[in-house]
């Protein structure tokens, strides 16, 4: 039976970058025998203005419909002064949490082409490749009660409820240390339990989970501790399990460590196997419709959703060789540019892919 692939752009460089990922499944489809059918929706600000609402009914329905779902971006400042609950962002939380996708998988490797890139030496972070794993759909960014209110006198204030259960804990716990069996069986798991009792409870749980991965080596690290050991020696970490927001700052922070945001993937699953799959960077609208956005973290994303949601292994390998030989050429959009290499546009970008992708997979 085929398959279904939701792309949805988005909004800002969105669908710009989304454009050079699908030239590579079109190419995978047409001359590779990938059986797959793209679907196309809205998400985010593009979605308020075309239908009132970040997340559409529709876009829902054929997003349950297909076996993954493939992000640009979404957001941007013409949407900040809007009804809170219409916002893009409210969009794409509320799609994560209705299809159940509770793992972030956000890998942080460094191509080796791209070591002065690194915001580190290049001795700190050569052949850095750590896993973050971020639960999703729980912790501060869902918890209720929240909001703005006004009190006796007369000042407003926000407050937000940051909230886990055990079961919420303890699934993704276990994701992070099954990813930890297929590399170098470490986990760090990053809590802030001196001061937050809701992390109190995922420091005892994930100890708990621990017991029953006896070859599994675990650490726990307070999230500010966390943070400055990324940039002191990065390549300590194998897996870092975290909360929600923790995992959201840290995964940018490890970004700059391999050259770019621009370069991130990431991977957001549901308990069975289906995903989203989307770069970390934002919408980055002051630089939309210029063509100057790196695509590489999008084509890398797909890669992802071919390897986790439709056990197309091969092929995943062959977009990250394809890549890879792409940065050997000294190809290079603005953000990654340097002496030395030649600048090229996201379109250009994303041609180059396809091109050494071809001959990847005639190799």
């Amino acid at each position: 039976m085929t398959k279904k692939i939701l792309i949805l752009p988005g909004d800002g460089i969105g669908p710009e970058i989304v454009a050079q990922a699908e030239k590579v499944l079109t190419y995978l489809i047409n001359e590779r025998g990938l059986n797959l059918d793209i679907d196309h929706g809205l998400l985010g600000g593009c979605a308020v203005d075309a239908a009132g609402v970040p997340l559409p009914d529709e876009t829902l329905a054929k997003a349950k419909e297909s076996a993954a779902v493939l992000l640009g971006a979404v957001g941007g400042p013409k949407w900040e002064s809007i009804e809170r609950a219409l916002r893009p962002e409210r969009g794409l939380l509320a799609i994560r949490s209705a299809l159940g996708l509770f793992a972030n998988l956000r890998p942080a490797v460094l191509f080796p082409q791209l070591a002065e890139a690194s915001s580190l030496k290049a001795e700190y972070v050569s052949n850095l490749d750590i896993m973050i794993v971020r639960e999703l759909t729980g912790g501060i960014y869902f918890g209720e009660p929240r909001g703005i209110r006004t009190l006796d006198d007369g000042q407003r204030q926000g407050y937000n409820t940051l909230v886990y259960s055990e079961s919420e804990i303890e699934r993704i716990a276990r994701v992070a240390f099954d990813v930890a069996a297929k590399r170098q069986g470490r986990v760090c798991s990053v809590d802030k339990a001196n001061v937050l009792e809701a992390t109190e409870l995922w420091r005892e749980v994930v100890s708990d989970i621990a017991r029953d991965y006896p070859d599994i080596e675990l650490q726990h690290m307070y999230v500010d501790n966390a943070a400055m050991q990324l940039v002191r020696t990065p390549k300590q970490f194998d897996v870092l399990l975290t909360t929600n927001l923790f995992g959201d700052i840290l995964s940018d922070l490890a970004s700059m460590l391999t050259g770019s945001i621009g370069m991130l993937p990431s991977a957001s699953l549901a308990s069975d196997g289906t995903g989203m799959y989307e770069p970390i960077h934002g919408s980055a609208p002051d630089i939309a419709g210029q063509d100057v956005a790196n695509p590489l973290a999008t084509i890398l994303s797909l890669s992802m959703l071919l390897r986790y949601s439709l056990a197309e292994v091969k092929l995943a390998d062959q977009i990250e060789q394809a890549v890879s030989q792409v940065l050997s050429k000294g190809l290079r959009t603005k953000d990654i540019y340097s002496d030395g290499t030649s600048c090229i546009g996201t379109n250009e970008m994303g041609d180059a892919v396809v091109s050494a992708l071809k001959v990847v997979c005639v190799a």
